[in-house]
């Protein structure tokens, strides 16, 4: 078929108009979910696909699902094929069949015109529990796929518009909270009828070849604007290594990440070959969670206007040997794989930072903690809170790190308190930024905060998935590195450090802390300028004793103000103290946690 010579203002009109339905699906599944992980985590994402099931557009939700969603459609088209029939919807949640780990269900809707498949709808969005032996079904400790709940392979949910009764039959009876998980996966159903019905108006307006043959052309629109970029990117190569505290199963182990990045010409390829074989806890990733965490760390440092559709994933090639944290097999255990994904970003900004000293940021928090507090009332109904927690982005080049604001890599919101409250047996006793806990720099790291929880129920399942607790967040071209995560049990009272990874009963007024770790600075800390360090004291996010040690700046508390002279002589005797010491040229060395004051 002969290519349509575009107008560019109808070119730009239909690519809004498209980008569009997928927002408008976005915004169904917040507005009709039952669930808090949904509803204010806003753990989803939504996209839509030409009729080979090639990303044409995704909604503004999380990046992580960004590499998802083509390889899960995959799997139904090489499942289906041709079978497809109008009003046919297909799920599934299998990670070895196209899927990321078992919370995470896609939903898709082929849609059709005049007999003839022209796009698909897809969503996917993490359920607060499909079964398994914790609830939530996000444990960190789980050591097969087995243990992690329901898994469903590509199959029918509704076939020629009828149910698959068996299908929700199975689901509800595996799954702790059924009404809670039915509503969450009505508001995906909502979402792909509504891109439907959207879609075949643009389709009644302009005609099925003009949209089919415009997401063919705004896929090639993408591949070159991603090439253009890239070419203005240095050629080269590039490595680094990360490492995370342990899987949960064999603490004090630590699993390392490691990648190397290939810059030629306009494509990028990013190579895993080097990290840790699969563990035994549940923090293995798929391939496509691993391609996810790839593709938003090197879209982060191409312009914004950059389509994120199959356009760019040609650009950007990504390999992962199997049997590795990074592209497990069965029967790998990853229910709790979002750890890993987090951190692999950190890692590639490792990289880029070589290559793109003035364009990359620090480490993060490490970022999302999830926290499941599950059990059963005194008349043995069911309950299970899931939270995630995020909010620390490293130093960057330019600018201290964001506080309070969701990873880079997740795009998520902060549960409201008092729904929080008044849902669930459990009590929100602090939610407050932690002090002299980001990494000092130039521009500092972003400062953590912590979140207290109290137990009102007789007794409940505490699941906990966090990292940055041995191996802090890396400064970056001399910045420090932040201060590492912590989780305690009754602080306070009993103040019980515990691991990183954990599973364990919390009994009636137990309260579990976890606090964030701080980000990473970027540059030399006594090159901050020192009233920046002034507003930080007032602020409380840095004492007046760590803006001396840290920043070489004295603060008068009593009139709030720097004393420059004092200033002037302690940085003098700073950089004095470092001559003959080796200089930091890009990133600290790796401090475990317990070395230093920092800790």
């Amino acid at each position: 078929m002969t290519r349509k010579s575009w107008d560019p203002i109808e070119f730009e009109l239909l690519r809004n108009a498209v980008s569009a339905i997928a927002d408008e699906m976005a915004l169904t599944i917040m507005r009709t979910t039952y669930s808090g992980v949904l509803r204010d985590n806003m753990d989803f994402s939504t996209a839509f696909c030409d009729a080979d099931g090639r990303l044409v557009a995704q909604g503004l939700t999380l990046p992580g699902h960004l590499g998802s969603i083509p390889t899960a459609l995959a799997a139904v088209v090489e499942r289906f094929g041709e079978n497809m029939l109008p009003e046919d919807m297909f799920c599934l949640n299998d990670p070895f069949r196209g899927g990321m780990h078992l919370p995470d269900i896609f939903i898709f809707k082929p849609i059709f015109s005049h007999g003839r498949r022209i796009a698909f709808a897809a969503t996917i969005c993490h359920h607060t529990d499909v079964g398994g032996r914790v609830a939530g079904s996000n444990a960190s400790d789980s050591t097969e796929i087995y243990q992690e709940g329901l898994r469903i392979p590509p199959m029918y949910m509704f076939e020629q518009g009828r149910r698959n009764e068996t299908l929700w039959s199975l689901i509800e009876a595996n799954v702790r909270v059924p009404v809670k998980v039915f509503g969450d996966i009505r508001a995906q159903l909502a979402a792909c009828n509504i891109a439907e019905r959207q879609f075949l108006e643009l389709v009644s307006e302009h005609g099925v070849d003009t949209m089919t043959g415009f997401m063919d052309d705004f896929i090639d629109y993408s591949e070159r604007v991603t090439r253009a970029a890239l070419r203005e990117l240095p050629d080269g190569e590039w490595q680094f290594e990360d490492w995370i505290d342990d899987d949960g199963v064999d603490v004090g182990s630590p699993i390392r990440l490691f990648v190397t990045l290939r810059k030629r010409g306009e494509v990028m390829q990013a190579d895993w070959t080097g990290s840790s074989p699969q563990v035994k806890g549940a923090i293995n990733n798929t391939l496509s969670f691993t391609k996810a965490a790839t593709y938003c760390g090197v879209k982060s440092v191409l312009p914004h206007d950059v389509p994120a559709n199959e356009g760019f994933f040609r650009c950007v090639e990504v390999t992962a040997p199997p049997g590795t944290i990074a592209n497990g097999v069965l029967p790998a255990a990853c229910a709790a794989r979002g750890l890993t994904g987090f951190r692999m970003l950190d890692c590639v900004f490792g990289a880029l930072a070589m290559m793109l000293p003035s364009a990359v940021m620090a480490a993060s928090d490490g970022g999302n903690t999830g926290v499941s507090i599950g059990g059963y009332d005194e008349d043995r109904n069911p309950f299970i809170y899931v939270d995630f927690a995020c909010g620390t982005w490293g130093g960057r080049p330019w600018a201290d790190g964001l506080s309070g604001n969701s990873n880079l890599f997740a795009n998520m919101a902060s549960q409201s308190i008092e729904v929080t409250e008044a849902e669930n047996p459990v009590e929100v006793l602090s939610y407050e930024y932690v002090p002299d806990r980001a990494g000092a720099g130039k521009f500092r790291g972003g400062a953590p905060y912590r979140r207290d929880y109290r137990l009102l129920e007789k007794e409940a399942v505490l699941q906990v998935r966090s990292d940055r607790h041995a191996f802090r967040p890396y400064g970056l071209y001399g910045g420090n590195p932040g201060a590492p995560s912590c989780n305690t049990m009754n602080p306070g009272v009993e103040d019980r450090p515990l691991e990183s990874k954990l599973t364990m009963i919390m009994r009636s007024g137990d309260v579990f802390r976890h606090e964030l770790a701080g980000g990473g600075g970027w540059g030399d800390p006594l090159e901050r300028d020192p009233a920046a360090v002034l507003s930080d004291v007032r602020n409380e996010l840095v004492s007046p004793e760590r803006a001396r040690r840290d920043y070489g700046v004295v603060v008068d508390t009593a009139t709030w103000s720097v004393d420059e002279a004092a200033t002037r002589t302690l940085r003098d005797e700073i950089v004095g103290d470092r001559v003959g010491a080796a200089p930091s040229v890009l990133w600290q060395d790796w401090p475990r946690a317990g070395q230093g004051a920092d800790s």
